[in-house]
């Protein structure tokens, strides 16, 4: 029998009820975005400041703290405080941009998902707010003095934390039914005095009308109450969502504004109205009375709470947002505690099963706030392109100057849809290689919600005309690694595992749009027509000896080992795909040999015969390094060793015996490929032989090359860390990677945390730290490999320490370290803070995690954007996978081992397990 958040999610998937229409879509900074800038020379940091935000009307979405909105952000709820001193009300996270960061942009705020089901049925946020004066300008200033080589200086740093003057601001939501949402803010003083806060629960509309000052401006206006319903009450309605109402309990005033830009403020001109969107700052702030509206209508509406919070006490505030235009009860309805009581239940009901597996409390919760931070990071993002650039004064035809305008070949966007974002404040937009590995992670919870977003990502509105997949919006146009064939595949045989079938029409439609992306890859970075890729950023940053972005010294370019391997695996994907789809329809049998043979032709050209300086395999090293190619033919190895070496290992398929039974052809076509190349053949694993339980294999490396590569993979002194595979080998600590071109000299160093480089934007660093996403790759080939060589292939781990064990114990193993990051250790103490005492000791900090977006190459603190739960959420699936995953079962069923999850609504019973809430009052942490 499914659980009831199963039921909502079938409803929702059947279009019987919208549960999906209400969510935490609001983004939490739309201010220094792309999307905002109108700067002459794209400076979208600068050009529309925090300090502007309280002031300017956004053109192309909205933000707030621990807000919510529909799903195309007509409406949009979020709460707003003010502690009493500090000098602007707080409506909106502040951080810093990159210009201001020491390592480029950065939230300075302390906010935490704590739980959310996949329909947003039952949602929790807590948000941490000083009572004393929030430092801002210490903030800007102290990061502004400080080098690259220095920390970050964090809010928790300026002291505003030491005495425990703050409180701990909870956000609830639970759904009555689609259109009826309950709201419960519960205010905890951690301090020792008595302490007000002034909480304002606001609605208001994203501003749709300033494009056409004619169009029906939507309004929200005060109710009058009959009788005893204690709550002060507004109306909203709207052209489109038709008609809400915000009832607020307690009979608070109500205040009103228009989300309208202040010009006097912004620019020195005249404001149509005195209602403008900062008219709640001027209210409770300075106590303007003239900034809002006392005949009780505009387009931005609050309740205005002030509350009186006794030392180390608790008080709640209660509002709902529904259709109804009565409720029982009075106030936000007499049912609103057993609303609460039952989403809770049913929340910690649904993670039982999912959680099933997981045997410690503290793999719960880990598993829980990471999925729920991924819940949480969706975003309602629009963005049309045509539109903005036309604004800038471009067009589609005759554009001018149309190289140098930032997304100017992208006129044909149209996004307008609930994505999910790698984070909300650091990064508000979506990246596409980004939102691949969260579908991993996402269909452990919303199976359709992540072929959605598959999809999405190669819909018209999205996919270049050419093939080109969009990156993000800093420049659609860069070119991310081409992981969405493996994400479909992944979430595809997901469903198959879980509902007994696959969707075929799902496959088949991403399939036939990543035909246009393969092709766009081969015929734009194949420079040299032999199979060896460029790419250029690829994702990994800087992880290079120059900005491989762009244009290379001396007019040289690089063949690339990482963007070679990131197409043996496409190529990888795209066959097994079409071994799904050959059972629906024969003519996928040409499609299979096509990619088959393709995939030799690059696996080949990263190991030819021979060891010339023109080839990405070092036979000395037994590594895998980036070629440089100079004009006049002279080319080099750029022996840097790095993960740009190690993807060709990720670089792993599986053919199932009965594939090869029944389409003999296929290894026909191995066969003619290593007799007719055996230059390209010689260092190449050949399919044609048999492994455990009759599978076949496809990799780049051959067994002899693989202990190679492993070796130096599971060097401690190396690549092996005690949380997880570094992006940089730490033999570079001490000896640095150099490279003299002309009297030029280039270094690349390891770097274990933060980069000493201002490349993409400051706070990108792939020279040291532990990354969830290849981390994730490097497991699955492990997987792969011990499925095909069983216990025959064993391998020193970690190297050097005579301990041999075969590649499942060797996966086990780096899942481990990698899940130790969040994990208590036998101090009590969780690796992700660090040395940061607060969250190490403090009961009210300890148990509330951040996912940040990498980690320490040696200490696994969190360092990089805090709140990156988008790939660091693999975690919940790494945790779950080797909790339930045993060896013979991995190597009997093979890959439907490796997803299989809890049944969904539709399939088998599920059995429950120990699940229960993730948040509760705090117990004695270790010291």
């Amino acid at each position: 029998m499914a659980d009831a958040e199963q039921v909502r999610l079938q409803e929702s998937k059947d279009g019987v009820k919208a549960w999906k229409q209400w969510g935490p879509y609001l983004s939490e900074r739309q201010w220094g975005t792309v999307r905002e800038d109108y700067s002459p020379g794209g400076d979208a940091w600068n050009y529309f400041t925090h300090d502007q935000a309280r002031s300017r009307a956004y053109k192309w979405g909205e933000d707030g703290i621990a807000g919510i909105s529909d799903n195309k952000q007509h409406i949009c709820f979020a709460l707003a405080m003010w502690n009493g001193v500090d000098p602007i009300l707080k409506e909106r996270l502040f951080g810093l941009t990159n210009s201001e960061g020491n390592h480029g942009e950065d939230v300075k705020e302390y906010y935490f998902y704590l739980d959310s089901t996949p329909t947003h049925s039952y949602m929790k946020y807590l948000y941490k707010y000083p009572q004393g004066a929030y430092p801002y300008e210490d903030l800007v200033e102290t990061n502004h003095k400080r080098t690259r080589l220095q920390p970050e200086y964090e809010l928790i740093d300026t002291g505003v934390f030491d005495r425990d003057e703050y409180f701990d601001v909870f956000v609830e939501y639970a759904k009555a039914d689609v259109d009826d949402i309950l709201v419960k803010i519960t205010v905890a003083n951690r301090g020792p005095q008595v302490a007000t806060l002034h909480l304002l629960p606001t609605v208001w509309f994203r501003n749709t009308w300033f494009r056409d000052r004619d169009a029906k401006v939507p309004e929200l206006r005060a109710v009058k109450t009959k009788g005893k319903n204690n709550a002060s009450v507004i109306a909203a309605q709207h052209e489109t969502m038709g008609q809400f109402f915000l009832y607020c309990e307690g009979g608070v005033p109500l205040l009103f504004t228009n989300n309208e830009t202040n010009e006097h403020r912004v620019c020195g001109g005249t404001n149509a109205s005195p209602y403008v969107k900062d008219g709640f700052h001027e209210f409770v702030v300075h106590g303007n009375t003239d900034a809002v509206n006392p005949e009780g209508a505009g387009t931005k509406a609050a309740a205005h709470y002030q509350v009186t919070v006794g030392p180390r006490e608790s008080t709640e505030v209660r509002v709902r947002l529904t259709r109804a235009d009565a409720l029982k009860g009075g106030g936000c309805g007499s049912d609103f505690d057993a609303v609460f009581t039952d989403r809770l239940k049913e929340a910690d009901e649904f993670y039982a099963s999912v959680m099933q597996v997981c045997t410690t409390e503290d793999d719960r919760r880990i598993v829980r706030q990471a999925l729920a931070g991924m819940l949480w990071s969706k975003q309602f993002y629009y963005f049309d392109l045509d539109i903005w650039l036309r604004e800038h004064g471009y067009n589609a035809t005759g554009m001018k100057r149309a190289q140098t305008m930032r997304n100017a070949p992208w006129f044909h966007m149209l996004n307008e849809d609930v994505i999910s974002m790698p984070d909300k404040w650091e990064y508000p937009w979506y990246a596409a290689w980004d939102l691949a590995f969260h579908t991993v992670a996402l269909s452990m919870v919303d199976l359709d919600f992540a072929k959605e977003q598959l999809r999405l990502m190669v819909s018209e509105s999205y996919l270049h005309p050419n093939g080109q997949l969009p990156a993000y919006e800093w420049n659609f146009g860069d070119v991310n690694p081409p992981v969405h064939a493996w994400a479909t595949l992944y979430v595809y045989l997901t469903e198959k595992s879980i509902r007994k079938a696959g969707d075929v029409d799902f496959l088949k439609e991403c399939f036939r749009k990543l035909l246009l992306n393969f092709t766009w890859w081969v015929n734009r970075k194949d420079r040299s027509g032999k199979n060896v890729f460029e790419g250029g950023f690829l994702g990994l940053d800087n992880i290079g000896v120059f900005d491989r972005s762009a244009a290379l010294p001396e007019g040289g370019f690089l063949e690339q080992a990482d963007g070679t391997a990131w197409m043996a695996m496409f190529c990888q994907s795209m066959f097994s795909i079409s071994l799904e789809l050959l059972a629906q329809d024969p003519g996928y049998e040409q499609i299979a040999d096509k990619f088959l043979e393709h995939f030799l032709w690059i696996a080949g050209a990263m190991d030819p015969a021979g060891d010339s300086e023109n080839e990405l395999w070092d036979e000395e090293d037994g590594f895998f390094y980036d070629v440089l190619n100079m004009p006049g033919g002279k080319a080099c190895r750029l022996k840097l060793k790095s993960l740009v070496g190690l993807l060709p290992l990720c670089a792993v398929s599986i053919i199932p015996p009965e594939m090869i039974e029944k389409y003999p052809k296929l290894m026909k076509r191995v066969r003619n490929f290593f007799e007719r190349r055996p230059e390209l053949a010689a260092n190449l694993h050949d399919p044609e032989v048999e492994g455990e339980n009759g599978r076949r294999l496809l990799s780049v490396l051959d067994r002899d090359h693989l202990k190679l590569v492993l070796s130096r993979m599971l060097d401690e002194k190396q690549f092996f860390g005690t949380h997880g595979i570094r992006s940089i080998s730490r033999e570079h600590l001490n000896k640095p990677y150099e490279f003299d071109m002309n009297g030029q000299k280039y270094t690349v160093q390891y770097e274990p945390a933060e980069s000493s480089t201002g490349l993409f934007g400051g706070n990108s660093n792939w020279r040291g730290p532990v990354w969830m996403p290849v981390n994730g790759l490097i497991l699955k080939a492990l997987l792969l490999l011990y499925q095909y060589y069983g216990d025959t292939f064993k391998i020193e781990c970690p190297t050097g320490s005579g301990v041999e064990k075969n590649l499942f114990e060797v996966a086990n193993d780096l899942s481990d370290r990698l899940a130790t990051i969040f994990r208590e250790d036998k101090d009590g103490r969780r690796p992700v803070y660090g040395d940061t005492e607060k969250f190490q000791t403090d009961p009210y900090w300890h148990d509330h995690l951040l996912f940040y977006e990498y980690f320490h190459g040696d200490n696994g603190a969190g360092i990089g954007a805090s709140h990156q739960t988008g790939w660091t959420g693999l975690v919940a699936r790494f945790i779950h996978l080797f909790n339930s995953v045993k060896a013979d079962d991995l190597m009997k069923e093979g890959l439907a081992s490796l997803i299989r999850l809890r049944p969904l609504a539709g399939a088998e019973a599920h059995v429950a397990g120990e699940g229960g809430p993730v948040t509760r009052e705090p117990a004695t942490v270790s010291k």
